[in-house]
């Protein structure tokens, strides 16, 4: 189902540029998905995020068994007939939903019981019906029921926390007509022998791909990365790594260095509704008075729809106004400003320019305050 190629390798670090292809579509790597949790990403129409260079996208399997359901979805045909999306998808399987909605849970070793946050009714997911209900998704890539541990945690609870994951990890492999390829995540918190030992034993399992999970949950950067760096130097090469939920853009370049392929993160169209636009020199809060008659787009040089059509003046007058048309074109300049940051990167690698692009990125976001 899953074939992954290594294109291009940084003379300077662990990164590398690849082309990942699930069930005849591809993506290009380093490669960064935009959540559409629903099946959707919000703010922004499928013929947007093609134009817009978007790949492939996130979907969630919690909230959509909970609505519509997955039978009204594999009625219509599967997942990309019903959301008229033909990129890739990626579907999580509802672990991070384990971590978020604590008072809602119950976790068990057959799996996780737990209430519906919109009606209250009863529900239970296991390792094994998780990869089903992905399968009847037609999901590209599935992802294994996982336990998404806090910060911070102790060792004895993150030991625990990670053996109850190998062992659904084991039992999702196990499950007949997976469909799609079946990643693999590496838990064990912020102690590094957990995370060694969690890749190691997902590595013998043999999955399709791994990804990196249970960080950015409260932990500093650079406890951040070096359990990214752990899990890397672990991890297959042949094989695609993906880490999920880390979307700050220097978070990502960083990422990219340490070897990691693929991204997910909410933070382009969630920053979008809040006004907060991305740009290469920073971050530009559209809401700021210094906008209201600034004829300039958002940045000078994008060529996304916003940019190409719009003032900032007149995006501030949106956002001010509560208009539903600011958080479209907001999250327009922002999913574009992360496709070009991509592009970007896969560009410095093959050039060996990585470790200067990551030092002028990084610079860069030192000054948190909003851009002239």
């Amino acid at each position: 189902m899953l074939r992954f190629e290594i294109e291009a390798r940084s003379a300077e670090c662990a990164a590398r540029v690849g082309r990942l292809s699930v069930n005849g579509r591809t993506v290009e790597t380093p490669a960064f998905f935009p959540v559409g949790t629903q099946g959707t990403v919000k703010g922004v129409a499928q013929k947007e995020l093609v134009a817009h260079g978007v790949q492939g996208i996130l979907c969630n399997l919690y909230h959509l068994y909970l609505r519509p359901g997955i039978d009204v979805i594999e009625a219509a045909g599967g997942l990309h007939r019903f959301i008229n999306w033909d990129g890739l998808i990626i579907t999580d399987s509802g672990g991070f939903q384990v971590y978020s909605l604590k008072t809602l849970r119950r976790i068990e070793r057959e799996g996780v019981h737990f209430v519906s946050h919109l009606d209250g009714s009863s529900h239970l997911f296991t390792p094994e019906r998780v990869i089903e209900m992905q399968a009847r998704l037609g999901s590209d890539v599935a992802m294994v029921l996982d336990e998404c541990v806090g910060y911070p945690t102790t060792l004895d609870y993150a030991r625990r926390s990670m053996d109850l994951t190998l062992e659904w990890a084991k039992r999702s492999l196990r499950t007949v007509g997976r469909g799609g390829a079946v990643f693999g995540i590496v838990q064990g918190a912020t102690f590094p022998d957990l995370r060694v030992e969690c890749a190691q034993r997902l590595v013998e399992m043999g999955f399709d791909g791994y990804a990196i999970g249970g960080l950015a949950v409260g932990e500093d950067k650079p406890t951040m990365f070096e359990m990214v760096d752990v899990c890397t130097r672990e991890l297959p090469e042949e094989r695609p790594r993906y880490l999920m939920g880390v979307g700050f853009p220097e978070d990502v370049a960083r990422a990219v260095s340490l070897g990691v392929d693929i991204f997910d993160c909410v933070m382009p169209t969630r920053n979008a509704r809040n006004g907060t636009l991305f740009v290469d020199g920073g971050r530009l809060v559209i809401k700021n008075a210094r906008y209201a008659r600034d004829d300039r787009p958002i940045e000078e040089g994008c060529d996304c729809y916003t940019c190409r059509n719009f003032s900032r003046a007149y995006l501030r007058h949106l956002y001010m106004s509560g208009e539903l048309l600011s958080p479209m074109l907001n999250s327009i300049h922002n999913v574009r400003y992360y496709m070009r940051l991509m592009s970007r990167l896969r560009d410095v690698i093959r050039n060996g320019q990585l470790e200067g692009f990551l030092a002028e990125l990084e610079s860069k976001r030192q000054e948190e305050t909003d851009i002239v």
